[in-house]
C-alpha cells in the first residue's frame, strides 16, 4: 500500500475558486488566509457572513488555531459518531481537523471544497492520510461528510424511485438518514414533523421514506439495519449537480460546533436575518421557531438553522431541515438556545417575543400575531394530518399531548 506524505497546504475553493489557503504549521497549527485577488474583488461570492466586516467590507485577519482549523471549516465537518466513523474509513484521527478537512473536502455542504496542495501545486486528489504513518484503505471510499449524529450518506435518487449511495460519496443529490438504534422511529418522526411543518407552510425539501435494504452501496457493517430510512432532497444542490453555498448559523457567528447551543440565542439569530433579509425573512424565522415549541423540538441549535446564497452574494433562510419532536424521547427537554429569557417547550409567552423584539430591534405586534397563526394553524394541521400514522402510538400520543397543551397556552396568553 502507497504512503504518501501528507499536504503542506490546503487550497479553499468556493464554485470552484480558488479564494484562500488553509496552511498546515509545526506543532499541528494551521492559518487560514484569502487571496490577495478575492480580497480585491468587489465582486467576490460571499464566503460567510462571519467574514464581514460592520462595514460592509471583507475580515482579512490572521488567526492560529492548534489541531483545529478555524471555525467556518470545522462546521463543514461531522460531529460524533460520524466523524468517527469516517475518519475510521478514511484512515484519519478524527480529532485532527485539517486532516480531516483534506479527506472529506471534495463533497462538504455547500459550494466550499477543499484540494491538497504539495510543493507549491494543487493537486485534485483527496485520498492521503494524515501523516506518513497512517495510510488510507483504498477499499474504503469516503462518503458523505455533513455535519450531524445519525449516519447520513449522499445517495443518488433513481429514476424508477430506488436510492443508490455513489462508489466515491461524492455527487449525490439525496441525504440518506439511516434509523438510530437509541431512538426508535426517529425516521418516521422527522418524516411527519417535516411534513406538518409543509402544511402550514415553512418550505422543506423534497423527502421520502425508504426501506434500509432497498438502498444500493451501502457499507457492509450497516446494511444490517433494520426498518426505514428518511431521504432528503439536498438544497445546496442543483439538477446536474450545480452547488449552492450555505452556512449555518455557527459558522455566521463564527463559533466551533461543540457551542451550537452556547453564547448565541435565537434574538441573535432575529437580528442577522433582519439585517440581511428584512421583515420578510424574520417572519419566516419567527414561524418556524414557533413551530419548533409546538411539536416539543428541543434541538433548533445553531446549526440547524442556515442560509443559503442562490445568486452566490445575497443570504437568505435556508428550508428548513432536521425539524423533528424531541419530547416523546426526552419528555423534560428544553429549547436548545434562549427565546426571549426562556428555554421552556411548553408555549411562548407575549413577554418572551417583547423580550426578543426588544434585543433584535423589532416590532413586537407583527410577531406575536405570527404566534398565534402558528398555533392555530398548526393545531388544525396536526388534527388531519394523515401520516402520523407512521409512528409508534405512544411516540404520536406525546407529540398530541405537546401540542395541544403548547398552541392552548398561546392561544390565551
Amino acid at each position: 500500500m502507497t504512503r504518501r506524505t501528507a499536504p503542506a497546504a490546503l487550497a479553499v475553493l468556493l464554485h470552484g475558486r480558488r479564494i484562500g489557503v488553509i496552511t498546515r504549521l509545526a506543532g499541528d497549527r494551521c492559518i487560514f488566509a484569502f487571496e490577495e485577488d478575492y480580497v480585491e474583488d468587489p465582486r467576490r461570492p460571499t464566503l460567510g457572513l462571519g467574514f464581514k466586516t460592520a462595514g460592509g467590507g471583507l475580515l482579512t485577519a490572521i488567526r492560529e488555531y492548534r489541531v483545529r482549523v478555524p471555525p467556518f471549516f470545522s462546521n463543514l465537518l461531522p460531529e460524533g459518531h460520524l466523524r468517527e466513523y469516517l475518519a475510521a474509513r478514511a484512515g484519519v484521527k478524527p480529532q485532527r481537523e485539517f486532516f480531516l478537512l483534506h479527506a472529506l473536502g471534495a463533497d462538504l455542504p455547500g459550494a466550499v471544497t477543499t484540494a491538497p496542495i504539495f510543493d507549491g501545486t494543487t493537486v485534485p486528489d483527496r485520498r492521503h492520510a494524515d501523516d506518513a504513518r497512517i495510510a488510507p484503505d483504498a477499499r474504503a471510499p469516503l462518503r458523505f461528510s455533513l455535519a450531524g449524529v445519525q449516519l447520513k450518506f449522499s445517495a443518488v435518487m433513481e429514476a424508477a424511485g430506488g436510492l443508490t449511495v455513489p462508489a466515491t460519496g461524492i455527487g449525490g443529490k439525496w441525504i440518506v438518514k439511516l434509523p438510530s438504534a437509541r431512538f426508535p422511529a426517529v425516521t418516521e418522526n422527522e418524516l411527519v414533523i417535516m411534513e406538518l411543518a409543509r402544511r402550514i407552510g415553512i418550505s422543506v425539501p423534497r423527502i421520502a421514506r425508504v426501506p434500509v435494504g432497498e438502498i444500493v452501496g451501502l457499507p457492509d457493517d450497516v446494511t444490517r439495519l433494520d426498518g426505514h430510512a428518511l431521504a432528503v432532497e439536498r438544497f445546496d444542490r442543483r439538477p446536474g449537480g450545480q452547488r449552492v453555498h450555505m452556512e449555518d448559523f455557527a459558522q455566521v457567528f463564527d463559533q466551533f460546533p461543540e457551542h451550537k447551543y452556547e453564547r448565541r440565542s435565537y434574538a441573535n439569530v432575529a437580528a442577522v436575518l433582519s439585517a440581511e433579509g428584512g421583515p420578510e425573512a424574520v417572519a419566516d424565522f419567527m414561524r418556524r421557531l414557533v413551530f419548533s415549541v409546538l411539536v416539543g423540538n428541543g434541538d433548533m441549535h445553531l446549526k440547524n438553522w442556515s442560509l443559503v446564497y442562490t445568486d452566490g452574494a445575497t443570504p437568505t433562510l435556508s428550508p428548513a431541515y432536521d425539524l423533528l419532536s424531541t419530547i416523546p424521547y426526552l419528555p423534560s427537554d428544553r429549547l436548545a438556545l434562549g427565546f426571549g429569557g426562556s428555554k421552556d417547550l411548553h408555549g411562548v409567552t407575549r413577554n418572551q417575543v417583547r423580550r426578543l423584539s426588544d434585543k433584535a430591534a423589532l416590532t413586537v405586534d407583527p410577531l406575536w400575531r405570527i404566534v398565534r397563526e402558528t398555533a392555530e394553524r398548526t393545531v388544525e394541521a396536526w388534527r388531519d394530518h394523515d401520516v402520523k400514522r407512521l409512528l409508534p402510538d405512544h411516540v404520536a400520543a406525546a407529540i398530541d399531548r405537546h401540542i395541544d397543551e403548547a398552541a392552548g397556552r398561546m392561544q390565551h396568553a
